[in-house]
């Protein structure tokens, strides 16, 4: 079985959250599979090492749990990308628009240098907004992306369309 099946097959459909007419797509069950777990770090090691990634950044919260794995495989530092508010050090931030109102992200602004490569990843790609407004924190600190990776692209949504602006290099491992 491909990694894309053993994903789909973990992925639990929760209908009607965080609000009626969305499925929202559970990982929790892949993250009490560690095989899995370490089968999908493997599987965006494979897409990414050979792009010269400087640093991996990730974006709250459930882009964390696969962005650390993927930055301790490349043995490169590891940036969060928060909620407003969540950082205790002075931050740069950006503001994007959600389908029922705005939400504003932060980065550190020592976390990376000007010129480094990024590999921006978060769990699901749904419309691209979150990571266009992180594509935009890591280009005002000076970092440039090199790859976006997702665990699942839900691509009926067209997301990847709006990335492909900032950079051609997409890893989703799971499609809907």
């Amino acid at each position: 079985m491909n990694i894309e099946d053993k994903i789909k097959n973990c992925v639990r459909d929760i209908p009607n959250f965080p609000k009626a007419g969305i499925i929202f797509k559970d990982i929790t069950p892949i993250l009490q599979n560690p095989k899995l777990c370490a089968e999908i770090t493997e599987a965006f090691f494979e897409h990414t090492s050979h792009l010269n990634i400087d640093c991996v950044a990730a974006v709250e919260s459930r882009g964390f749990f696969f962005g650390m794995l993927i930055a301790q495989r490349l043995q490169v530092p590891f940036i969060p990308i928060r909620k407003k508010g969540k950082l205790p050090y002075d931050t740069y931030e950006q503001s994007y628009m959600l389908e029922y109102g705005t939400a504003t992200i932060e980065m550190h602004k020592d976390a990376l240098n000007a010129g480094q490569s990024v590999l921006l990843h978060d769990d699901l790609l749904a419309t691209g907004g979150t990571i266009e407004a992180a594509t935009h924190l890591i280009e005002f600190a000076g970092g440039t992306i090199s790859a976006y990776s997702f665990l699942i692209n839900l691509s009926f949504l067209h997301g990847e369309e709006k990335l492909h602006r900032y950079c051609k290099e997409f890893v989703g491992l799971a499609k809907y």
